[in-house]
């Protein structure tokens, strides 16, 4: 960074910290601050009382000018940095900043100081050493120290990983993939941001090659252009408070975009494809927010009147709205109607508008001559293989004279794919909208972990093999008619029920638990319906969510009235369904884009579809309390609560015919069922609502498929990216993964067969403990790679069974796993320096994604109840469920004392209840009189960490609490320090359960 001309300071304390930030703020806006000045300044413009991440990040984003009150009474506007005249910034880099006022002493690595504050923080480990260690050492800042002292490092934006050989960023929220929880006992932990290492992202050039090495990584990223760039201009803080870094392949689509715009102004080729080009970004790669930043940036060229965001349906112009919305409160004006289109494209202070193709050429007609034709327009066009083609495309450009065009696209038209049309020169998308000015695959995209592979199965419904989709042999009239048959419906019904926990990774023992539970609803018994009922929604909690399409109306019809016999007869699998569709002229077109549903069109269902449809919004009425049917309004805010409770897990599966194929988002959805003739475009449009990243457990989208479409996979994965890329995006096969197998280098990979054999050879269970460090980090790897394969493997058909190890003995290896996890974790909190536990990563997301929940003891404890305390097995089974749980071991002795006191009940659930309530008051109103704590107060306080969902260790809440203790000799705050630890303690044992 030196050699980059980047200033060297030789800064370890906060003092130094705050003496050089002065100098520099000084430095940056022209103007000496007295003593008073500044000391006022700092306090409450920097470092503001109770001020954390979120108000550190939005002054750095959006309120960078603060205004300084002068000695002389007037004042003076100070920036934090220039966003204008990015080079006026000062870079300094400083290493080994020590903090002695959090948790632990921590010394920290490489710190990027601008103006004098710290933006940017590298952290590094040696080759080697798994990169995701880095990740969890800031993460273990940030909850130690990153905050002590004045907190000056809650103002990072940017943080850097590498281990040398591997180089990766994010921001200090990481990404905005909520994981919006429904669970009371969770409630406000429902607006969290997913802050999981896969939303980390590799830097790379303008042809997608990944810069993974830290000197080469440092050459380009940390390039002082690139980096105040990125600081400046590529980041994004939302509505929500989470703060977005763009990738690299949005910086160079954005860059090029406003590149093209400055030369075809300059130039004149204003009003021809000379001045637009397209961008080809795979699905759920963020195209929204590259077009949102490009609309942002656009709008702040002089010359520019108008940005027009155009989407092709009324649903995508509300999912718009809502992100740009999110992106920036107001930037965006989203139209109902064309008569506020109009009065939107008159309006000089609507900057960027969002509409729908359909209203803009309405307008077009309705205002021939109107002045804004003249204007300097940019018009954006979102997923443009569908809207470039028609009167529709033509009659904007026509009608525009000064309009700069330009195209997203995850799915390209080429003239490989085009449909025969009347226009001929509107066949493809180059011809449409000119150059494509950058690529971002499929394939570029699952190689940078930005998206995830599919895995595919085909399961067969009919006796005899089914002949590939595309066979003329069978008339299509005679194969419609099979694939509705009453019998094959419900074959797949059947199938889908009995795998849905598999397929979405629904906790078995949950599952099994939701069973009597629904049993119980079944039968109302004791009056408790709306407990049971609670309980399940909690249950519903683990795993993912699905969509099924289905061909037809006529089949969504058929699929929903079977769903509900077959669950009428089986409860213990009833699922919450769904389903929402709307006139549709065709099923499939020849191209493979799929024929739009208007959720306006409502009226032209003939009255049957329509009467069916009422009925099944009338179920979902009843499941969620709202108010909704087929009118064309209430239809629409269906539309939009049903894709609210799909972002949301309410919905476990939604039946759709055309609608929610294309466009939605929700990372909670890992599977497509699939009994609709896809193929191209739609394939892979409909194949991409799986594939969103979340977390460690979601590693791929899942697509069970109920007709022969694996030669149209083939060709769909083959046109968008290459030939040679099924290995890419497609998983491999149960065996391979199960058995093991060679990579194209000609590497074995161990299969889960050779690793649990070799889990068994070497630390077989007769032994209690697992002795010696270099054993153990072994065992960490080993059961980690394991929790991963099985991770993968669980999904597949074949392996239900074949999972070798026992229930118990997997708890048992479970359990280990758990001890060393606390064991290494209190080493790792009681060293202040690097220590041997650097270069391990344990698997915990993993791990909790297959822990008992406390629901699943509670029935083992009826079991035992029933039992009248004579099946001693029962207890072992607790025992172990409960060790292989790190988050039911804090729960331990609550678990063990209930079990010994429990007494001739009719209901455990009702006593477990009655005992936790009492537990917790005692308990509580213990650690109030050792501590001599004020009582209201505690309360309040252990009240709203409940509702949180967890303990909230800065700002002054605590101290609220706490009796009064001098504040010299250190005595405050080790008294605050053990009151905290109790009241963790606490909080572990009984959040959750009550």
């Amino acid at each position: 960074l030196q050699e980059q001309s980047y200033e060297y300071l030789p800064i370890r304390t906060e003092k130094d910290l705050i003496v050089n930030l002065r100098l520099k703020l000084e430095e940056l806006n022209g103007y000496m601050f007295s003593d008073t000045e500044w000391k006022q300044f700092f306090n409450e413009n920097i470092v503001g009382k109770n001020e954390g991440i979120l108000e550190k990040t939005r002054r750095i984003q959006e309120d960078y000018v603060q205004v300084l009150h002068r000695d002389n009474g007037s004042t003076k506007n100070i920036k934090l940095i220039d966003k204008k005249d990015i080079h006026n910034n000062k870079l300094q880099v400083i290493n080994q900043y020590v903090e002695t006022e959090g948790k632990h002493d921590t010394r920290y690595d490489v710190t990027i100081l601008v103006n004098g504050l710290p933006l940017v923080h590298i952290e590094l480990k040696r080759r080697g050493v798994q990169i995701r260690e880095a990740f969890n050492q800031i993460n273990r800042y940030q909850r130690d120290s990153f905050w002590a002292g004045c907190g000056l490092y809650d103002y990072v934006q940017i943080f850097v990983i590498s281990n040398g050989t591997n180089t990766k960023y994010y921001s200090n929220s990481t990404r905005i993939n909520h994981i919006k929880e429904s669970d009371k006992a969770i409630a406000k932990r429902k607006n969290k941001t997913s802050n999981s290492f896969e939303f980390t992202s590799f830097w790379a050039d303008g042809k997608n090659n990944v810069i993974p090495d830290l000197i080469d990584f440092t050459k380009t990223f940390f390039s002082k252009h690139a980096l105040l760039n990125i600081l400046t201009k590529y980041c994004v803080l939302t509505s929500e408070g989470m703060l977005l870094v763009m990738r690299p392949y949005q910086i160079v689509a954005t860059e090029r975009i406003i590149n093209k715009i400055e030369i075809a102004h300059n130039y004149k080729k204003y009003g021809s494809v000379e001045a637009g080009g397209y961008i080809w970004h795979t699905t759920g790669s963020g195209k929204t927010l590259t077009s949102f930043k490009t609309a942002q940036l656009a709008t702040k060229l002089d010359y520019i009147d108008k940005v027009l965001f155009v989407v092709d349906r009324k649903d995508l112009d509300y999912q718009t709205m809502k992100e740009y919305d999110r992106f920036e409160k107001g930037a965006a004006n989203s139209n109902t109607s064309t008569a506020i289109l109009k009065k939107q494209l008159e309006n000089p202070d609507s900057k960027i508008i969002i509409t729908t193709i359909q209203k803009l050429d309405t307008f077009i007609r309705k205002n021939k001559g109107h002045e804004i034709f003249n204007g300097q327009i940019v018009i954006i066009f979102d997923e443009c293989h569908r809207s470039q083609f028609g009167d529709m495309h033509r009659a904007i450009t026509r009608a525009f004279k000064k309009y700069y065009i330009f195209g997203f696209t995850g799915t390209p038209i080429f003239a490989v794919n085009s449909a025969t049309g009347a226009n001929c020169y509107l066949r493809t998308t180059e011809q449409a909208f000119g150059d494509k000015l950058h690529t971002y695959t499929i394939v570029n995209a699952i190689k940078d972990k930005n998206v995830l592979p599919f895995k595919v199965d085909y399961v067969k419904t009919f006796k005899e093999a089914e002949p590939d989709i595309d066979d003329k042999q069978v008339a299509d009239i005679d194969r419609e008619k099979a694939y509705l048959a009453s019998r094959r419906i419900s074959i797949v019904v059947s199938y889908i029920l009995e795998n849905f926990n598999r397929k979405t990774y629904r906790h078995e023992k949950s599952y099994e638990y939701n069973a009597l539970l629904n049993i119980a609803e079944v039968a109302a018994a004791q009056g408790k319906k709306g407990e049971v009922q609670e309980n399940k929604q909690v249950l519903h909690l683990s795993g993912f969510n699905s969509i099924f399409c289905v061909s037809s109306i006529e089949a969504a019809k058929l699929y929903y009235n079977e769903f509900k016999r077959q669950m009428a007869e089986r409860p213990s699998l009833k699922l919450n369904i769904a389903t929402i569709f709307s006139y549709g002229a065709n099923e499939e077109e020849t191209d493979g884009i799929i024929d739009e549903e208007n959720p306006e069109d409502t009226a032209r269902l003939d009255q049957s579809s329509r009467d069916f449809l009422d009925g099944a919004i009338d179920d979902y009425n009843k499941t969620f309390g709202t108010n909704y049917d087929t009118s064309s309004d209430k239809f629409q805010n269906y539309y939009k609560d049903v894709s609210l409770r799909m972002k949301n897990r309410q919905i476990d599966l939604l039946i759709v015919v055309n609608m929610f194929l294309t466009g939605f988002d929700a990372t909670t959805l890992n599977t497509l069922w699939v009994d609709k003739n896809l193929k191209q475009h739609g394939l892979l449009q409909a194949f991409s609502r799986t594939n969103r990243i979340l977390n460690s457990i979601k590693t791929y989208g899942n697509i069970v498929c109920f007709r022969n479409l694996q030669k149209r996979t083939d060709d769909a994965v083959s046109t968008f990216g290459d030939e040679n890329i099924g290995g890419i995006c497609l998983l491999k096969g149960y065996k391979d993964y199960y058995f093991g197998y060679y990579d194209e280098n000609g590497e074995y990979k161990q299969g889960y067969a050779d690793m649990i054999a070799e889990l068994q050879a070497r630390y077989p269970l007769t032994i209690p403990r697992i002795e010696g460090e270099s054993a153990q980090k072994y065992f960490i790897g080993l059961f980690g790679s394991i929790l991963r394969m099985r991770n993968l493997l669980s999904t597949f058909d074949d392996f239900v069974g074949r999972e070798i190890l026992s229930e118990r003995d997997m708890q048992d290896y479970q359990g280990r796993y758990n001890d060393l996890y606390e064991e290494w974790r209190r080493i790792r909190q009681n060293e202040s320096k690097e220590d041997i536990t650097d270069d391990i990563v344990f698997e915990m997301e993993l791990m909790k994604q297959v822990e008992i929940n406390i629901d699943y003891i509670l029935m083992l404890v009826g079991k035992y109840h029933d039992s009248h305390g004579e099946d001693k097995e029962i207890l072992i089974s607790i025992r172990k469920a409960v060790e292989s749980s790190l988050e039911l071991r804090s729960k331990k002795a609550l678990i063990e004392n209930f079990i010994a006191g429990i007494n001739d009940v009719d209901d455990v659930l009702i006593e477990w209840r009655q005992f936790v309530a009492e537990q917790k008051e005692r308990q509580l109103q213990q650690l109030i009189n050792e501590e001599n704590l004020k009582p209201d107060e505690t309360r309040k306080f252990i009240e709203n960490s409940f509702q949180d969902g967890e303990v909230k260790t800065t700002g002054t809440d605590l101290d609220k609490i706490l009796p009064p203790v001098s504040i010299f000799g250190g005595g405050r705050e080790k008294k605050k320090q053990t009151v905290l630890e109790k009241i963790k303690a606490f909080f572990d044992r009984f959040f959750g359960i009550g």
